[in-house]
């Protein structure tokens, strides 16, 4: 895996852990935060709570399936990434109104992306 695909990889898996991050097992939870979170490779891990690194590597693997397939039943993280888009536009569109529109309409920007 390269090193940009390897960086979307723990991209993915961060916003899915911040979704669905208490559904897993602690032992999932331990092990994703240490390796996407704290960086610590295979054989650290494996160090630290006395397995190999091929049980690490699988327990690892187990858990982004279980995040992805949350996020195909629930589509959280998409629905975020779908609502902070719409906000991001909807700022875009209300800059370039008349100034007496902006600030009601800034505010109620400002809200939604505070809800998120």
């Amino acid at each position: 895996m390269n090193g940009e695909n390897a960086l979307e990889k723990t991209n993915r898996i961060n916003v899915l852990f911040d979704f669905y991050g208490p559904l897993l097992t602690d032992k999932q939870q331990t092990f994703l935060k240490c390796y996407f979170h704290d960086d610590y490779t295979l054989g650290e891990i494996a160090a630290d709570f006395r397995i190999s690194r091929q049980a690490v590597y699988e327990h690892l693997k187990r858990a982004g399936q279980v995040l992805e397939e949350y996020e195909a039943k629930l589509g959280l993280a998409a629905r975020h990434s779908r609502l902070i888009a719409g906000i991001d536009l909807l700022e875009e569109q209300i800059a370039g109104l008349p100034a007496e529109w902006r600030q009601t309409l800034s505010r109620t920007a400002a809200l939604l992306r505070s809800a998120e």
